[in-house]
């Protein structure tokens, strides 16, 4: 399921900053992604990892630089060098073209895993509940989960909660997929179901940021690896060279933790 848009990449990251206060978190970031390109985000806790995801969708305003999707400008217009933040109407219009999944789940408690799916495309799309329906147990099949339609998420375990979870933002027809250390709020048995998932989109041509602390999974399944630390990109390349082969005394440092633990 190959990405068909514009030339050029799918995803332009250009010079993000992003501060809370007086702290500055993200210190300067750019990314590019082609379409159907899969890039991974690792680095050490608090290293800016998920602020930077929850920067690319505007769910965190950038303090300063510019996101692009698919040849737009994301978040905000520009009228000769003025950048005007966008209104919440206009920037839902553009976030339905981006998928998010986090580490939690955020289902609905009191909806079932078809309705959990269902309930976007009703309410984002217009379409009717019958479409909807279809829709969602489609995506619900994709996630391996046909088998728990009915079920509610307190009947259903992590990591069938965190594929419904995927099935929901699937459902949006993203253009772009992100991941959000999906697997970190689950116990360790249930990390391989989500991973194989995520594996199958990736193998589908889908195009995914993936902020993720499982390194051999990122090696496995990346074009691309970014390692951030204390908000600046150190080191990024292709897995083999990063993960096999890493150059910063940092990035070194990081996987030999990764490795004991």
């Amino acid at each position: 399921m190959m990405e068909v848009g514009l030339a050029g990449p799918l995803l332009q990251v250009e010079d993000i900053h992003k501060s809370f206060g007086e702290l500055e978190v993200l210190k300067g970031v750019d990314m590019t992604l082609d379409r159907g390109h899969k890039t991974a985000i690792v680095g050490p806790s608090g290293c800016g990892k998920s602020t930077m995801l929850r920067c690319i969708n505007y769910m965190e305003r950038p303090t300063s630089g510019h996101i692009h999707l698919d040849g737009e400008l994301f978040g905000e217009t520009r009228s000769g060098d003025r950048y005007t933040p966008m209104n919440e109407k206009e920037l839902a219009r553009q976030r339905a073209h981006v998928g998010m999944v986090f580490q939690g789940f955020y289902l609905w408690p009191h909806l079932n895993a078809r309705d959990n799916v269902a309930i976007g495309p009703m309410k984002v799309r217009g379409l009717g509940k019958a479409e909807a329906n279809e829709l969602a147990e489609a995506m619900l099949e994709k996630v391996h989960m046909s088998h728990k339609i009915d079920e509610f998420p307190e009947r259903l375990s992590g990591g069938q909660q965190q594929r419904v979870a995927i099935a929901r933002a699937l459902a949006q027809q993203p253009k772009l997929m992100l991941f959000d250390e999906p697997t970190s709020a689950l116990d360790p048995e249930l990390i391989g179901e989500v991973l194989n998932v995520i594996l199958e989109l990736a193998e589908e041509g889908r195009s995914m940021v993936l902020v993720t602390h499982e390194i051999r999974f990122a090696r496995e399944v990346a074009d691309h690896v970014i390692f951030l630390h204390d908000g600046v990109i150190v080191e990024e390349g292709p897995p083999k060279q990063v993960i096999d082969k890493p150059q910063h005394e940092r990035l070194r440092a990081f996987l030999r933790q990764i490795v004991e633990h």
